[in-house]
C-alpha cells in the first residue's frame, strides 16, 4: 500500500542541500531520504534560489527553500478556498477596479462576506489558476510576473544605501550643477532578442546620447558608457543616476574608469529619474517596441540624436539642448 503523501520537512531540506554540495545525484538523494526521485527533482526546481544581481549566491539553500515552500502553500488562502469571495473579487476586476480598490472597499462594505488584502489578490491573479483565467489583463498595469512585496536583502548589497538617491546632493536634485546624467535601457519585444538601446540624458541641458547594445550584460554597458562619456571634461561627467536593474550592477567600473559617481533610484521608482524616462517616451515615436534595433543603421541613430538635441525645449527657455550643453562644457 502506498504511503500517505507528506511535505518535505526542514531537516529533509537540510539533507538535500548538504548532499547537493557533496555532488550526490538526485536518485541517490531520493533513495537516502526514502522519497520518490520526482519529489526531489521537483523540490530542487521549485525552490532553487536564483539571483540575477549576485549569481554567486544562487543555489539550493535549506532555509530559503523552506521559506519559499511555506510562501507557496500560504498562497492557497481565502481566494482559493472561498468561491463566493473569489467570484466577487473577479467581478470587480472585470469592472475595472484595482486590487487596492477592491481590498479597501471590502473592509468598509457592511454586506461584505469577508475582507482580503490587495497583495492576496495580486498573488491569486499571478498564480497558475489566475493565469489560466487571464486575470492579469484586467489589471490597470499588467506585468509578466508579480514581484514579491518583501524580498530578502543580500548581506553585501549590489546597490548600497549610501548610493541611494535620497543621499544625492541637492545641487544635483535642483539641476543647479552641470555634468550629472541619468541613464536607462530601452527594451524591445522579445522576438527582437536581447538587443536594446541605452539612453543617457544630462539633467541640466537635457542633452541626450544613445547607443545600441547586443544584450543586457552589465559590464559591456558600463564600458560603453565610459567610452562615450570619458572624452568629455571632468566637470561634464560627474555622476550618473540609474534604476536598480541588473544591467547596472557593474556601476563601480564608472568610478574606476573615469571617476564618475553613481546614484540609484529607490526600488520600483523609475520616475525618480524623470529626465531619461521622459526622453524615452519621446524616442519611442521613432523606435517603437517592435523595432529590430540591431538592423537600425548607426547613421539613423546619429540622425535621431541630432534631432533630439537640436529641438528647442520650453524648459530651456526655447534654447536647444545642444546649445546649452556646448555653453556649459566650455565654461
Amino acid at each position: 500500500m502506498s504511503r500517505t503523501f507528506s511535505h518535505l520537512s526542514f531537516d529533509e531540506r537540510r539533507s538535500i542541500s548538504r548532499m547537493l554540495d557533496q555532488k550526490f545525484s538526485q536518485s541517490e538523494i531520493a533513495r537516502r531520504l526514502g522519497r520518490d526521485r520526482a519529489t526531489i527533482s521537483r523540490e530542487i526546481k521549485r525552490n532553487y534560489w536564483h539571483d540575477q544581481e549576485l549569481p554567486d549566491a544562487e543555489g539550493y539553500w535549506a532555509m530559503t527553500a523552506n521559506d519559499m515552500a511555506h510562501e507557496r502553500r500560504r498562497r492557497i488562502g481565502k481566494l482559493f478556498r472561498r468561491e463566493d469571495l473569489r467570484n466577487e473579487v473577479i467581478g470587480k476586476l472585470e469592472s475595472g477596479w484595482s486590487p487596492e480598490q477592491i481590498a479597501g472597499r471590502l473592509k468598509i462594505e457592511p454586506a461584505a462576506k469577508a475582507s482580503v488584502c490587495h497583495e492576496t489578490i495580486y498573488r491569486y491573479v499571478y498564480s497558475p489558476e489566475g493565469q489560466r483565467q487571464q486575470l492579469a489583463r484586467l489589471l490597470p498595469e499588467r506585468r509578466r510576473k508579480r514581484r514579491p512585496r518583501y524580498a530578502r536583502k543580500p548581506q553585501n548589497p549590489v546597490f548600497p544605501d549610501e548610493r541611494s538617491i535620497k543621499h544625492r546632493p541637492e545641487v544635483i536634485n535642483d539641476r543647479k550643477e552641470f555634468g550629472h546624467w541619468e541613464a536607462d535601457l530601452m527594451i524591445f519585444e522579445r522576438v527582437q532578442g536581447n538587443a536594446n538601446v541605452t539612453t543617457v540624458v544630462e539633467r541640466t541641458s537635457r542633452f541626450t546620447m544613445l547607443f545600441k547594445n547586443n544584450d543586457r550584460q552589465s559590464k559591456p554597458i558600463m564600458e560603453r558608457l565610459i567610452n562615450v562619456l570619458s572624452p568629455l571634461p571632468k566637470h561634464a561627467r560627474q555622476s550618473l543616476t540609474f534604476d536598480r536593474g541588473f544591467e547596472f550592477v557593474s556601476w563601480r567600473r564608472l568610478k574606476q574608469g573615469m571617476g564618475t559617481d553613481a546614484w540609484f533610484c529607490d526600488p520600483s521608482a523609475p520616475w525618480q529619474k524623470g529626465s531619461v524616462e521622459n526622453m524615452n517616451r519621446r524616442i519611442r515615436r521613432y523606435l517603437p517596441r517592435d523595432t529590430a534595433v540591431l538592423s537600425v543603421p548607426d547613421e539613423s541613430i546619429r540622425s535621431l540624436i541630432d534631432q533630439l538635441n537640436n529641438t528647442p525645449r520650453k524648459c530651456l527657455g526655447f534654447c536647444t539642448p545642444a546649445e546649452v550643453f556646448r555653453r556649459e562644457v566650455n565654461k
